[in-house]
């Protein structure tokens, strides 16, 4: 996926917005990005690759470069960011978290044009300067980014830094946040609102979907109103984010413990204590322990300091030994214990194959599990959710092409909870991992966690509603 930060200030940003940015590492993993502007030595931009490594560590050292008292940053799983542009609105860099379904048809319509692409990434066209592009198609900013909203698929969140000031959109139909933060003498925005309190930042408004406002440091400009309808993903509750963000106001925490606690209080499962896998799945594990009335045990620990995210790494042997390596189970929190463990979700089920193993190993006597969400059975079109190239990457797609002989049949029935498809596939994921009991959260329980009418909800990853 990706996140992103930008500030505006009365005095020099550079802190800020390396701090800033770097509370974005858990949304991304491949590259990292900085840019600054000022009036002496114009715009200053680094990038960098993180795949082996973490943002702090690529860009503490040349800190001392980005002077300014303006600036954006980007840490993302897809293109080399930020662009620096140079056109007839004048001078910006830009940035973007965003995952466009056409872009071969917008590049070939450019093209067409007599336009061309610069900024390569991996070979392929760099999905940020395609989004530059079709911005300096506009008479003035905002009807460039309006031409964006108009022609892609997917999503596209923005942030300008221009010479003067920074313009924040947020994608058209909301599926990505924004997060406006003032403190004295400074705006910025961001998709985490866990990057302001150490900052000494305030939130100051959500943006709604697909406005767009200018900020500057003694204050902030709406600049296009935001439209009615919205398609927040509802994954950033269930995963993606950090648990002290908020989005639309909602507390990612807070959803977590009230969707663990809700499947406690129904769950009829004896177990002698809940366990959250790292590091998502704590904050529903201690509300399963709360609804439930069982105590929370930590009977796996994350190593921290080395190991990212397990699904982000595209190889899948690099994936598989990021999931083995960084949870380390605790033989003395397990032996002879019926535990049950919570879990973000599902989706291939390479990580979850080996920790069960190695739960039994240890002497687990039973080994149940309930995720927060329900089963992922669409991919998402929407969002740089994974690494998944095709939807037989997910675990469901495979079951339902094992008992349909098409992976693509019946797909409504299986994500239905309680129909006879659904119980089937259930039942054999829970057969295959060797679990005593397998439970996902349902789609109304999520829904009602998060507290937002499901209208405003993506949920296509569920059960397939979708809408560009």
């Amino acid at each position: 996926m990706g996140g992103f930060f930008g500030t505006v200030s009365q005095v020099a940003c550079a802190t800020d917005l390396f701090y800033g940015t770097d509370y974005n590492s858990h949304l991304g993993t491949k590259r990292g990005g900085l840019a600054t502007y000022s009036k002496e030595q114009g715009f200053i931009r680094s990038i960098h690759n993180l795949e082996s490594t973490y943002f702090r560590t690529k860009f503490e050292d040349e800190l001392d470069k980005f002077v300014g008292n303006s600036g954006i940053g980007i840490i993302s799983d897809t293109d080399a960011q930020p662009i620096i542009i140079n056109s007839h609105l004048g001078r910006f860099a830009i940035v973007t978290v965003a995952k466009i379904a056409n872009t071969k048809e917008l590049e070939d319509d450019l093209l067409a044009k007599n336009m061309h692409f610069a900024e390569l990434s991996s070979g392929v066209t760099n999905q940020t300067e395609l989004i530059a592009l079709l911005i300096i198609q506009g008479k003035n900013f905002v009807e460039g980014i309006e031409n964006v909203f108009r022609h892609i698929k997917g999503s596209c969140s923005i942030l300008l830094l221009t010479e003067d000031r920074i313009i924040a959109a947020r994608d058209h139909l909301g599926r990505t946040p924004i997060i406006i933060g003032r403190k004295e003498g400074a705006y910025a925005a961001t998709s985490e609102s866990s990057c302001f309190p150490n900052l000494d930042y305030e939130i100051e408004k959500y943006l709604g979907p697909g406005e767009i406002v200018e900020l500057c440091a003694d204050g902030m400009k709406q600049l296009r109103k935001p439209n009615k309808d919205m398609q927040v993903c509802s994954f950033l509750w269930v995963y993606y984010g950090f648990p002290t963000s908020c989005y639309e106001g909602i507390n990612v925490e807070a959803v977590r413990f009230a969707s663990g606690m809700k499947m406690g209080r129904k769950d009829e499962s004896e177990v002698d204590c809940a366990c959250g896998i790292p590091d998502s799945g704590v904050g529903m594990a201690l509300g399963y322990a709360e609804g439930k009335g069982v105590p929370y045990h930590r009977a796996i620990c994350k190593y921290t300091p080395t190991w990212p995210r397990s699904f982000t790494p595209s190889n899948q042997e690099m994936r598989s030994l990021v999931a083995k390596m960084k949870l380390i189970p605790n033989r003395a929190m397990m032996q002879g214990k019926r535990l049950l463990f919570c879990d973000d979700s599902i989706v291939r089920g390479t990580q979850l194959r080996d920790n069960v193993k190695v739960l039994y190993e240890y002497g687990a006597k039973e080994v149940h599990m309930r995720i927060a969400c329900p089963p992922l059975i669409y991919a998402c079109p929407f969002v740089g959710f994974s690494a998944s190239k095709n939807a037989l990457e997910l675990i469901t797609r495979r079951i339902v092409k094992e008992l349909e002989g098409d992976e693509n049949k019946n797909l409504d029935k299986y994500a239905t909870t309680g129909s006879p498809e659904y119980e089937k596939m259930v039942s054999i994921i829970a057969e295959r991992f060797g679990l005593s009991s397998l439970k996902f959260n349902t789609l109304e329980t999520l829904v009602e966690a998060i507290g937002l009418p499901k209208s405003q909800l993506c949920t296509h990853c569920f059960d397939g509603s979708s809408r560009y």
